[in-house]
């Protein structure tokens, strides 16, 4: 039994940190500036949404501007009584140009662009939310090497325990069944690997949909940054969520929007009259035009007085209604901030807990589980013990930061910070 123990161990000690080195991926030349930059130019989402923008932008000079003329033209096909010459018209000719002089194009207009700027903000929303989630997987890809590389050093460590193990049970000093938990922490150190490998591929398929670039494409992430402390005061990111956040924006502009639809309705009392030029040709004369007239007509919305006054109490009944679901929505980002601020204090409390107080704990329980292992105070399953709370610590450090870094992502999606989307102009055609 003896040989087959010292085979295993061999094993042990060579086998593990080269299985750790080869795990660890390239590093390539992306950047989280650069890969969000190019997320928020070839998107497909956002390409979508913007498209959409353009489009709403374009129907506000439609509804600005003034109805089409309208030509008209009379024949007269035959006639079955006889006249004298001149004395009816054979043909007449008519433009008709309706005058806008109520406004309604330009209520019509305000109308539009508000609706354009609501399709601006939910593109500002898309941009946003791929934008979060390119950070989120950017952060996953990181901590993924990290602890990649945490294993590496880890399978460092266990190849000294077992070459140590080793010596001691050539000796006689070390037992067989505490030999053979080198073997099952190793088993447990390649399922470890195995599912950091697996979370790098799913961040990294995660950036390359996000980059609309081939699945498989690799992607090399740099280190993870640091846990910041997160000063930001509170009335200043609030004022931030009210000027920026899309919904609240969108809100506002679909008031915008039915404040100029109880302007509308209201025009529709004044009616907008309709001028009209007229050529008549007289039957046998020589001529082209015989007689030219003008004229004028007006649509009478005065005998419809029901139908015009429920138009303008529908518009403010739908005001009102914009109006209370903007204090909603107002009210549901603040409660969104606040919950998104505790996270980061906890996911900060919780990192700077683990990489400071904890961490510097376990290291230093490894070291000392290692000297005495050495002069023959611990037991060898203390020592694996010891390099197994160290591993797990180191661990949960970095996916405490992932999680720190995740929240504050989550916190400008939620504010709508416009750090990481392009600059793209709120302007619109003049109303």
């Amino acid at each position: 039994m003896r040989p087959c123990i010292l085979i295993l161990l061999l094993a042990v000690a060579s086998l593990a940190p080269a299985k750790a080195a080869d795990a660890l991926p390239g590093k390539g030349d992306l950047t989280l500036a650069r890969a969000t930059a190019e997320a928020l130019a070839n998107n497909p989402g956002i390409q979508s949404a913007l498209r959409k923008w353009n489009a709403a932008r374009a129907r506000v000079p439609q509804a600005k501007a003034w109805d089409d003329p309208r030509l008209s033209y009379d024949n007269v096909a035959r006639r079955f009584v006889d006249v004298p010459d001149n004395a009816f018209t054979d043909q007449s000719l008519t433009v008709e140009q309706i005058l806008p002089v109520s406004g309604k194009n330009l209520s019509r207009s305000r109308i539009a662009a508000a609706e354009a700027l609501v399709t601006y903000e939910e593109m500002r929303r898309v941009q946003l939310d791929v934008v979060n989630r390119l950070r989120i997987a950017w952060f996953q890809l990181a901590g993924a090497d990290r602890q990649l590389e945490l294993y590496r050093e880890n399978a460092t460590s266990l190849s000294q325990i077992a070459e140590a193990a080793q010596s001691k049970y050539q000796s006689g000093v070390e037992t067989a069944p505490g030999v053979l938990q080198a073997e099952i922490e190793s088993s447990r150190l390649e399922e470890d690997q195995l599912n950091i490998e697996s979370a790098r591929s799913e961040a990294q398929t995660q950036i390359n949909v996000l980059l609309n670039r081939p699945v498989n494409t690799p992607v090399g992430a740099g280190s993870l940054p640091g846990a910041f402390s997160f000063d930001i005061p509170e009335a200043a990111l609030i004022k931030q969520l009210f000027t920026s956040r899309p919904e609240v924006r969108a809100a506002q502009d679909r008031l915008d929007a039915e404040r100029a639809r109880v302007q509308l309705a209201r025009r529709e009392w004044i009616p907008d009259p309709a001028v009209n030029v007229n050529a008549q040709r007289y039957n046998g004369a020589d001529q082209a035009v015989s007689q030219v007239g003008a004229g004028v007509s007006i649509s009478i919305p005065w005998v419809n007085t029901r139908k015009y006054a429920e138009g303008v109490n529908e518009a403010q009944e739908n005001a009102a209604a914009v109006a209370a679901d903007l204090q909603r929505v107002e009210q549901e980002a603040l409660g969104l901030l606040r919950d998104q601020l505790k996270r980061i204090e906890i996911a900060h409390h919780h990192y700077e807990l683990f990489s400071g107080k904890i961490l510097t704990q376990a290291r230093q329980a490894f070291e000392v589980a290692q000297l005495g292992y050495s002069a023959g105070r611990v037991t060898f399953a203390d020592w694996i013990t010891a390099l197994r709370t160290r591993r797990d610590v180191e661990t949960t450090a970095v996916q405490m930061l992932v999680d720190y870094q995740t929240a504050v992502a989550g916190l400008e999606a939620i504010v709508g910070s416009e750090l990481h989307a392009p600059v793209i102009s709120r302007s619109m055609p003049h109303r």
